[in-house]
């Protein structure tokens, strides 16, 4: 049985959201718990799909993990397995994210090449010449990545692209290896951070996190610690535009909104009244918004992830917007589904071109991904009729409990097996 959202159009959210803890951060956490030997806790965790997916591969590298409620609390053994098995991996990305720390405390790993969502190309090379530069030879063998190293040492490394995954397994093999590791051309997003804090505090010498340049002295050995992990800056982002869709009143709780400055910047050039708090945001949307051009970029440029949101935010704005997608080629793939709602759009590349102010109606939609799932449940918000979501679980890998607190502001959805 597949389940399905009936989402109510006309509806205004108003109301307060918190949000928990980063996706993107929470599982490149866990994977980071295998540096070190002994208990590791994370709290403000979110109630996710991809956690316990998450759970499960490191159990299968022989870690017992709890989880319980926001807390997921991770005993990592003397000697961890190196073989990440293809059942465990293959449901979502962020499992790739075993191989820096395997590689560190192994010197070997073997991952099976992930899945996750249908967004585009996401390559492993800068991983693999990254580990290479470090001492390790790589490999795409039988549908899996394979690192084997007789001994790791620091080096210079540059990447081609702010990649934010390969900077994490850069980071997280260079914390074991022997000497200093210079990784120029780093990914800055507030996760990295995240993770750097993460590792100093387990006992790494880490450097520049949040900048381009990061420095990492190899140390003999790590501690587990407990760790509360950084608000999901996309989750927040979401219920921004949520508001500003939807011309209601929301204030979003658990995050910091210096990570979110562009993005609200944006709201505010499509007539929203942003308000700035030290932990969070309220956005305000009193008439119907002003068409804005967007354009994703890396950290600190409009994120990729809210890609989707700010091409339903335009579908409903008055005027022509142009947005330009950088990072995935195949991000725009959900838009014909927006288009069965009556979105007026056309793809051209890389670049969409939305028409707003049509009024738009309810059809049955299929999510191809978590962000383009959400996507669509804002724009059924403001269709005619009952919008049918398809294909759910996208959205609960990357979301906790969304219909119920789309519910809890004013919303009217209902979850369904079909």
């Amino acid at each position: 049985m597949k389940e399905s959202f009936l989402v109510h159009g006309g509806t205004r959210l108003q109301g307060a959201v918190k949000v928990t803890g980063a996706k993107n951060s929470v599982l490149k956490l866990m994977s980071a718990a295998l540096l070190a030997p002994g208990r590791t806790t994370l709290t403000n965790c979110p109630e996710i799909a991809d956690v316990p997916y998450m759970a499960e591969v490191l159990r299968g590298l022989g870690c017992d993990v709890e989880l319980d409620g926001d807390t997921v609390r991770i005993d990592t053994p003397e000697v961890v397995e190196y073989d990440a098995d293809f059942d465990a991996v293959r449901q979502f990305r962020a499992s790739v994210a075993v191989l820096g720390p395997l590689t560190a405390r192994r010197h070997r790993a073997r991952v099976a090449l992930p899945g996750g969502d249908a967004i585009g190309s996401r390559p492993l090379d800068m991983h693999q010449s990254g580990l290479e530069k470090m001492g390790a030879a790589t490999r795409i063998e039988h549908g899996c990545v394979v690192a084997e190293a007789e001994s790791m040492h620091g080096a210079k490394i540059k990447l081609d692209f702010p990649s934010v995954g390969a900077t994490e397994n850069i980071l997280t093999a260079a914390v074991l290896a022997e000497g200093t590791t210079v990784l120029d051309n780093a990914a800055r997003e507030p996760e990295i951070v995240d993770l750097c804090n993460f590792l100093n505090e387990m006992g790494a010498k880490v450097e520049g996190g949040g900048s381009n340049t990061i420095t990492v002295e190899g140390v003999e050995r790590l501690t587990p610690v407990e760790h509360e992990v950084v608000g999901d800056r996309i989750v927040a982002g979401t219920w921004a535009y949520a508001a500003a869709i939807t011309q209601g009143d929301i204030t979003v709780g658990g995050i910091d909104p210096a990570h979110l400055h562009l993005v609200l910047g944006k709201l505010k050039l499509a007539g929203a009244q942003v308000e700035t708090y030290p932990t969070g945001f309220r956005v305000v949307q009193n008439s119907k918004p002003t068409a804005v051009d967007y354009q994703t970029l890396p950290f600190p440029g409009f994120p990729t992830d809210l890609q989707p949101l700010a091409i339903a935010l335009c579908a409903v704005s008055e005027g022509m917007s142009v947005i330009t997608e950088n990072i995935f080629e195949s991000r725009f793939r959900f838009v014909d589904e927006m288009m069965r709602l009556g979105v007026d759009a056309s793809i051209d590349g890389h670049h969409v071109v939305i028409r707003g102010g049509r009024q738009l109606s309810s059809a049955p939609v299929w999510s191809s991904d978590i962000r383009a799932g959400a996507g669509l449940v804002l724009v059924g918000l403001v269709a005619d009729g009952v919008t049918e979501v398809h294909d759910v679980y996208h959205i609960d890998r990357g979301y906790p409990g969304f219909e119920e607190q789309l519910n809890a502001l004013g919303a009217k959805v209902e979850r369904v097996q079909r």
